[in-house]
């Protein structure tokens, strides 16, 4: 008899305890550096709807962050191309291989970002 009430008690704990996932957001915020005017801009990009900063060309696949009551993070999914730089592969696909492809951490802008010789651009946030 005991066990009937226990179950349905640790399963509402389970159900309760476990984290929020984080949500989608249809614009990533970013803030990208000029090295050459030493310039710092913010500027968004709507997912799947490609912005330029400068030369580049940032395409935004997800961005997303979690609820306000759990830990911070923010993340993105970003391609950059540069499409006035030719290389092998563009011919084949019409299109700039991307310079950079992968998740942009805002609580660590260090540990996944573009290396560029004139910019730098790094999510700040996702937004509505």
């Amino acid at each position: 008899m005991r066990h009937r009430v226990f179950l349905p008690l640790c399963a509402a704990l389970v159900l309760t305890a476990a984290p929020a996932l984080a949500e989608k957001y249809p614009v990533a915020v970013f803030s990208g550096l000029d090295k050459i005017t030493a310039r710092v801009e913010s500027f968004e990009a709507r997912v799947d709807e490609p912005a330029r900063f400068g030369s580049l060309e940032v395409l935004v696949r997800a961005c997303d962050k979690r609820p306000p009551e759990e830990p911070p993070r923010t993340a993105a999914y970003v391609e950059i191309r540069q499409p006035d730089r030719e290389e092998e592969g563009e011919a084949e696909t019409g299109e700039a291989p991307p310079i950079f492809k992968g998740w942009m951490f805002a609580e660590s802008p260090g540990l996944n970002a573009l290396e560029h010789p004139v910019y730098d651009i790094w999510v700040t946030d996702c937004k509505m």
